[in-house]
């Protein structure tokens, strides 16, 4: 499970996701592409709410999300709209869509790279983290991140490149990070994100 610290505007939603065959081997469906494409639309869409509730949410520690620190949800945003928005694996193309239909960032991390115990709390230090393959650091002080025994491993920004999927994942860690504010949202972004990762024959538990 994991531990939620404190926090004024966060709901999260997490859960387990168990795929039966490694990323590598695991196409992502016909549905979760022309999602990330837009060529299916779901009931659930983003708006300047949406927008303005995810950034108070990030705001709330003392971060600032403009510029290279907006949420990611954002990020993707911007890369479909440039069409560099790419297929990556059935767990991240899920995510991806996900959250580009609902303006909501979340985090995918592989289990066995990010060891428990677990908990959502606010970097009050100067911390950061290597967040790509070239080696560039996201300074995560005033951020909600998951932490895992070592440390922050994932954000509503980019998550740490020590945790993220790879082609022989076959567990994750899904985690929403949603705002009181969008309720409705939130749960929508959940049915919708478990509905598509069922579909690809994965299993999932509730972690929050």
């Amino acid at each position: 499970m994991i531990e939620v610290l404190p926090h004024d505007r966060l709901l999260a939603r997490a859960f387990r996701c168990d795929f039966d065959r490694p990323l590598g081997q695991q196409p992502s469906s016909g549905r979760i592409l022309r999602l990330l494409r837009k060529e299916e639309l779901p009931s659930l869409s983003s708006d300047d709410t949406v927008r303005s509730a995810v950034r108070s949410l990030l705001r709330w520690g003392g971060f600032k999300p403009t510029g290279r620190s907006k949420p990611a949800s954002e990020y993707l945003e911007k890369a479909f709209q440039d069409g560099y928005l790419q297929p990556i694996n059935a767990a991240v193309d899920a995510c991806n869509a996900v959250s580009l239909h609902s303006g909501l960032p979340i985090s995918v991390i592989d289990t066995q790279l990010a060891l428990p115990p677990y908990r959502l709390e606010v970097v009050a230090d100067k911390v950061s983290y290597i967040f790509n393959p070239s080696g560039q650091e996201l300074d995560l002080k005033g951020l909600i991140c998951l932490w895992d025994s070592q440390g922050p491993c994932g954000s509503p920004v980019k998550d740490s490149q020590r945790t993220k999927t790879h082609e022989g994942t076959r567990q994750t860690l899904c985690l929403i990070w949603g705002s009181r504010e969008l309720s409705g949202q939130v749960e929508a972004a959940l049915s919708l994100y478990q509905e598509l990762l069922t579909e690809c024959g994965a299993s999932l538990q509730a972690l929050i």
